[in-house]
């Protein structure tokens, strides 16, 4: 699985716009073994309701998860199909899944995980930090900051959720700290101009409401089908 590396500060729900060529063969190599679920690369590339559909499929998520050799996937395909999988029993929405994707792709390089207030040396990597840095930040700095906080909270209490009970019994947040201030940050950005003009209103207001039932899908999607918690790359918390 290869790693792009181009940089946007804002988490989009475009992981479906960017699959590759390699992606939609390795979609018809997998499905073509079932000549009842065999599609063409004309059905994933000519409509978009189709191509969704397809990409419910379960023969995907077995092929990704037993495949041995490395996959000549995308990043983007593969944390798709994944989040996907774990999501759509309680989160019907795709786009909502797409976002958290990107998310995903984007956190598992550590690099990413900084927040848009850190400014050349000075990396800003606790929670505590990054909400101080509100008070100087210019608007367009105030949606990055929130929204990056919202995402953050995410994918810690998400992803590394096993780090952070065990922190929380030595007396570090809980998973009660993060869902909140998760909450609390995407509501605020689901207001903000910025989200109305990249159209992720409805994202921020989808994942403020449903942000438990999202965080318990993505303990799971971290349990048993992927693994960045890395201890060389766990994150700082507070």
């Amino acid at each position: 699985m290869r790693i792009a590396h181009s940089i946007d500060p804002m988490i989009r729900a475009n992981c479906r716009d960017r699959f590759t060529a390699e992606d939609f063969h390795f979609i018809v190599k997998i499905l073509g073994k079932s000549r009842s679920d065999a599609v063409s690369l004309t059905q994933l590339l000519s409509d978009s309701d189709t191509r969704d559909a397809i990409l419910d499929h379960e023969m995907l998520v077995d092929a990704i998860l037993s495949h041995d050799a490395q996959l000549s996937i995308s990043p983007q395909f593969y944390f798709y199909i994944l989040t996907r999988h774990v999501l759509k029993e309680t989160v019907g929405d795709r786009r909502i899944s797409d976002y958290i994707a990107s998310l995903l792709e984007t956190f598992s390089r550590t690099a990413r995980m900084k927040s848009p207030a850190s400014t050349g040396g000075n990396v800003l990597e606790y929670l505590s930090d990054m909400l101080l840095a509100l008070r100087n930040a210019s608007p367009v700095q105030t949606f990055l900051i929130r929204a990056h906080v919202g995402n953050y909270s995410l994918f810690l209490s998400g992803i590394f959720h096993e780090n952070v009970q065990r922190r929380s019994e030595r007396g570090a947040p809980d998973f009660s700290y993060y869902e909140d201030l998760g909450r609390m940050n995407y509501k605020v950005v689901a207001n903000h101009a910025v989200a109305r003009s990249a159209d992720l209103s409805d994202i921020y207001t989808a994942l403020a409401e449903q942000f438990h039932d999202i965080r318990l899908a993505l303990n799971r999607l971290s349990d048993s089908l992927i693994n960045i918690d890395d201890d060389a790359h766990i994150p700082l918390l507070g």
